[in-house]
């Protein structure tokens, strides 16, 4: 059966400092690498069904390897796969998303440069566009972990670690999945600068983070992100006041998600 994980409503686990940066050893049969492909400027319904494919092909795999493992035969490792890119301007409903938090409709689509698509991660309504990483991790959890909120939570804290080094303390508010500035409790001014929703399918996931680099946020202003009606969102660009480039930011937030899952990455073309 297919999990489905907000992009909005976080799960109550959180994990220690401890937990967060360290990852269990493998254990035999586990595969922790990680081929890196970095696609660039990549029509979302493409990348989409890019990410369908690796998922259907690992499943195919884990199948093949219950039926092996009943007849005693040796198993087939699993892939793992992380896809970095950028999208033309769209935005995209998670499956408890309400149409209603799109603020335009056809027509003003059209005079955006923007398109719309229902798709079955999990949370609410989002804007992918130029100038904003997206990441697309398509990774077997049993080759690491098998908790999708320890899961989550290593995704938030590669991007916050990111943030770091750029001067940018972020953190996560209690209830919301994503990265955020201004967090603490009783912050003037909370606004996400990463949103993320994902989808799991026997341990297989897929899905996954919009960093904001030098996103264009007037986009964000034709919905209502996330159904959150009382919080902004920010960029690299606008918290910094100067543009950074996006591979440089790509490459940093490669280093950290490699520690957090103890992995060895593999760029492929």
């Amino acid at each position: 059966m297919d999990s489905f994980y907000s992009q909005c409503s976080a799960p109550a686990v959180v994990l220690s400092a401890t937990e967060q940066a360290t990852a269990p050893a493998a254990t035999l049969g586990q595969n922790r690498h990680i081929i890196v492909q970095r696609l660039g400027l990549t029509d979302y319904e493409a990348a989409w069904a890019y990410q369908e494919k690796i998922l259907a092909d690992t499943l195919a795999v884990k199948a093949q390897n219950r039926q092996a493992a009943e007849a005693g035969l040796p198993l087939i490792t699993t892939p793992n796969y992380l896809l970095l890119c950028q999208h033309p301007h769209v935005y995209t409903l998670g499956k408890s998303g309400k149409p209603e938090h799109l603020l335009l409709n056809e027509a003003a689509l059209a005079q955006h440069n923007a398109t719309f698509h229902r798709i079955n991660r999990g949370g609410d309504i989002t804007y992918h566009g130029p100038g904003q990483l997206v990441g697309y991790p398509i990774l077997d959890l049993d080759n690491f972990f098998t908790d999708i909120h320890r899961y989550l939570r290593v995704l938030e804290e590669a991007v916050m670690l990111t943030l770091a080094e750029y001067g940018l303390t972020a953190g996560r508010i209690a209830g919301l999945t994503g990265v955020w500035l201004g967090f603490e409790e009783g912050a003037a001014n909370p606004r996400k600068i990463c949103a993320m929703g994902v989808k799991c399918s026997r341990w297989v996931t897929m899905h996954g983070f919009a960093l904001n680099v030098n996103t264009d946020l007037s986009y964000f202003n034709h919905i209502v992100p996330c159904g959150i009606s009382d919080k902004a969102v920010t960029s690299l660009q606008q918290e910094l006041g100067r543009a950074v480039p996006l591979a440089e930011v790509e490459d940093r937030l490669l280093i950290h998600l490699a520690h957090l899952l103890d992995a060895a990455l593999l760029e492929q073309a």
